[in-house]
């Protein structure tokens, strides 16, 4: 048995339009729900972000540099469609074209994602974005119309970022458009599900009429109970069945699984899903699980209501782990569960894996000689990657590649530029875009070593 990675093995970089893009008012681009969140303290807006609307060109030949073969980024819904649902912007789809021919041009693999959250502020303001059923046929006629412009061209697709998101209760209504509603548990799984028949729509669309791949993608939060006690096992597992295992099943089995319907239907909150939406998700098939990881939690189940709702325990419960380091945003790095969720993962569903978001996120500033000495990321990648390694070699997965997330730095996902993914440092702070210039870190001569070798050394560089 070999014990190197395979030939033809994705390295890459993994981003969204609206923390890359900016040009928010440029090439007939319609607003999203992002574009009018205002800058605060310790936030910019996002008209500008990194520029990568006029400086693509130089980041894809910076990721080329890098050795990367592989680059997941996401459409701009109301780039292509203003309102979200209606005529189509040409000048947008003109855009991705040449964005996507530039990263062919550069051996680089594009990955579509259709929706990272940046909901057509028509269709927010209007419909209250996935609350309503009207939504979920303007994406999927959206969608549609991308994979038939781009299904020659690209090969990866996904519909949804982190679909388990539109079931978290302290962010789903923002992640699925709701700009009107007060939140409800009922109304959140209602978003969940609008979304879930949207991916089965897309997955059912693509596999029908092209060649190409689809995968689900969640973002992975695997829970250690505290003690050995029983009630913080039962905690981190229902954590683990709501939060992950939940939509990877629907994903694999293409039906519901029977412990999320019998909670819902117990608490009121099973959402209004026709006949026909059962049978698009039975009919829907994936090719690959997809998934973003970070840090690992801890739960304490003694603490918790027995009445608590199962995706709120973290807020009775979550407790720190003594035994991980933790960044300065206060996520534990713990590795190893990268390699047990795997392994986890691979074993219950047998389809091949791509982790497509990894990274640590970190404050950083550009010292006189313009070279930050980023050991700390240079262990975490490594440390990460040799567990991925492990996991590929020792317990057998099957996984496609690995994408790290930011590794040209973005805005972060609450728009604060001082929170740093990157292996390149762009120039511009929150309120003072300076001059954008892309300058590589010490990180960004080590993945060139990392991928030269198709993650043979992950060794140190001088």
């Amino acid at each position: 048995m070999t014990k190197r990675l395979k030939e033809g093995f994705l390295w890459g970089n993994s981003v969204s339009s609206m923390q890359t893009e900016g040009a928010v008012n440029e090439g007939g681009k319609g607003p999203s729900v992002y574009d009018i969140r205002e800058a605060g303290e310790h936030t910019s807006d996002w008209s500008v972000a990194t520029d990568s609307y006029h400086r693509y060109e130089e980041d894809f030949d910076l990721m080329k540099e890098m050795g990367m073969n592989a680059y997941r980024f996401q459409i701009s819904w109301s780039r292509i469609i203003p309102d979200g649902d209606g005529e189509v912007n040409d000048e947008g789809l003109a855009f991705y074209d040449r964005f996507i021919d530039a990263m062919l041009e550069r051996g680089i693999e594009p990955m579509i994602c259709l929706y990272h959250f940046d909901m057509p502020l028509a269709l927010a303001e209007r419909y209250d974005g996935f609350l309503s059923r009207n939504v979920m046929e303007a994406f999927v006629r959206y969608g549609k119309l991308v994979i038939d412009r781009y299904k020659h061209k690209v090969k990866y697709w996904l519909s949804f970022n982190e679909h388990d998101l539109f079931a978290n209760p302290g962010i789903s209504f923002r992640v699925g458009g709701v700009l009107n509603t007060e939140f409800s548990e009922k109304g959140m799984y209602q978003i969940q599900h609008h979304a879930m028949v949207a991916h089965a729509k897309i997955a059912n669309y693509l596999h029908e009429t092209t060649d190409c791949e689809i995968g689900g993608m969640i973002a992975y939060s695997p829970y250690y109970p505290a003690s050995s006690h029983p009630k913080d096992t039962l905690a981190a597992d229902l954590l683990d069945d709501f939060t992950n295992h939940a939509f990877l099943y629907t994903f694999t089995h293409g039906e519901y699984p029977a412990y999320f319907t019998t909670y819902l239907e117990d608490r009121g909150w099973t959402p209004e899903m026709g006949e026909e939406d059962l049978e698009e998700i039975k009919k829907m098939k994936i090719d690959w699980l997809a998934f973003s990881y970070y840090s690992s939690n801890v739960i304490n189940g003694r603490d918790i209501p027995e009445d608590a709702p199962i995706t709120s325990y973290p807020k009775y419960g979550g407790e720190e782990n003594p035994h991980l380091d933790r960044t300065e945003w206060n996520w534990q790095i713990d590795p190893i569960a990268f390699r047990l969720m795997m392994r986890d993962m691979y074993a219950r569903y047998r389809l091949p894996l791509f982790p497509i978001e990894n990274g640590i996120g970190v404050i950083e500033e550009l010292p006189e000689d313009e070279y930050i000495q980023d050991d700390y990321r240079i262990a975490y990648h490594r440390d990460h990657l040799q567990a991925m390694k492990d996991a590929i070699l020792i317990d057998g997965v099957e996984c496609l590649g690995y994408l790290g997330w930011g590794l040209i730095d973005i805005l972060s996902s609450q728009g604060d530029m001082r929170k740093r993914y990157g292996m390149v440092y762009v120039n511009r702070e929150n309120h003072d875009l300076k001059d954008l210039r892309r300058i590589p870190k010490k990180s960004f001569y080590w993945m060139k070593q990392v991928t030269a070798t198709n993650g043979e050394d992950l060794s140190d560089i001088e």
